[in-house]
């Protein structure tokens, strides 16, 4: 594998966000609304911009859809991606109304003269293609050869895909090869990038709900982006979109990918604990997702004993006692506050914060 992937890919411009190349991993989502209520989809769409999403997918599944575009993106402020399934007059269509990429399976378009169509009408504007290939949907010759759905099947089907761009002359492409089976999505990528040097759109596809598909997601794109793999990344939830922004920061910011917004820490609580440790650090995890341009630690700790101390190297925390809780910095005291009082004693100090 080369090294450090993400740093040598193609860099491939959408809207005015650019992946590949080693710029920042770019953190997508999809919306779930119909694309044709075009209130509902900027409502939602504006609510993923303010939980961090840098690109947002929608369905162009109808030309009403498709046509849509053009409304929302009056209304939004990222890159708006097309998702084409079958038919090229919608990725046409989403094109011409305005759509910053689209997502397309060549092999599900309608044959390679549609597929050309496509490809042309990209060329005018220098829209990006993203080909996506997910496992559940191998070509049955990939299936036969490989002797079932394998990692190695993945990855041809959709380099072949890629090729079947390029000899229409065309490279400003994306790839996304997707498997809901952790271990095989790895393994596809790693094949991946000793073959190809387009930037690679990373996650495990239909993970499940929000406690299962984080622990399906954080496993695979640790996996994948620990070695240095992917550039732009969803983390693909049964859940609100949002939900998905929230995850998709946490994975990256662990990895160390990602240096904004503030890191959270908290006990497992134990018999000492003393308070409603769980509802009190849900209570700030809520709050801190409003401070993304703090890069800083906060602690909430179930023990006034040893939570200062525990979590010292934190630059914010709160510890939990006997009907009070202590507010602290580094790991020194800064004042001692009934329990009611933790929650906006830790506001007033993230709006105040200096370094």
């Amino acid at each position: 594998m080369k090294a450090l992937h993400r740093d040598n890919t193609k860099v491939i411009k959408i809207g005015d966000v650019l992946i590949g190349g080693g710029n920042p991993i770019a953190i997508q989502s999809m919306t779930n609304t119909d694309t044709a209520d075009v209130d509902k989809t900027v409502e939602q769409i504006l609510r993923l911009e303010e939980a961090g999403c840098q690109i947002v997918r929608a369905t162009a599944n109808t030309m009403e859809s498709a046509v849509a575009f053009s409304k929302i993106k009056e209304r939004i402020h990222i890159p708006l991606v097309a998702d084409i399934h079958f038919d090229y007059k919608l990725a046409i269509a989403a094109m011409d109304h305005g759509a910053d990429k689209i997502r397309i399976n060549p092999g599900n378009i309608g044959g390679e003269e549609n597929l050309k169509k496509v490809v042309e009408r990209a060329k005018i504007d220098n829209i990006p293609i993203r080909v996506g290939v997910n496992s559940g949907s191998l070509e049955k010759n990939l299936v036969e050869k490989y002797g079932g759905v394998t990692a190695e099947g993945i990855v041809e089907s959709a380099l072949d895909k890629v090729s079947m761009i390029e000899r229409l002359g065309y490279d400003n492409m994306v790839i996304s090869i997707k498997s809901s089976d952790v271990m095989m999505c790895v393994k596809a990528h790693e094949i991946i990038a000793d073959k190809t040097n387009y930037p690679l759109h990373v996650g495990i596809t239909e993970s499940g709900t929000l406690y299962r598909g984080n622990i399906k997601s954080a496993v695979g794109l640790g996996m994948i982006l620990g070695q240095g793999i992917g550039d732009t990344i969803r983390v693909s939830l049964t859940s609100d979109p949002c939900d998905e922004i929230v995850s998709a920061k946490t994975i990256l910011r662990t990895l160390n990918l990602r240096n904004d917004g503030i890191e959270l820490v908290s006990c497992p609580t134990c018999g000492r604990t003393k308070i409603d440790l769980i509802g009190l650090a849900q209570q700030v995890e809520q709050l801190i997702q409003g401070y993304d341009h703090l890069n800083i630690k906060v602690a909430v700790m179930g023990c006034v004993v040893n939570g200062p101390g525990e979590a010292k190297e934190a630059e914010l925390g709160i510890a939990g006692g006997v009907g009070e809780g202590l507010l602290f910095k580094r790991g020194e005291i800064l004042k001692k506050l009934p329990q009611e009082e933790l929650l906006d004693a830790l506001r007033f100090e993230l709006d105040n914060w200096r370094d």
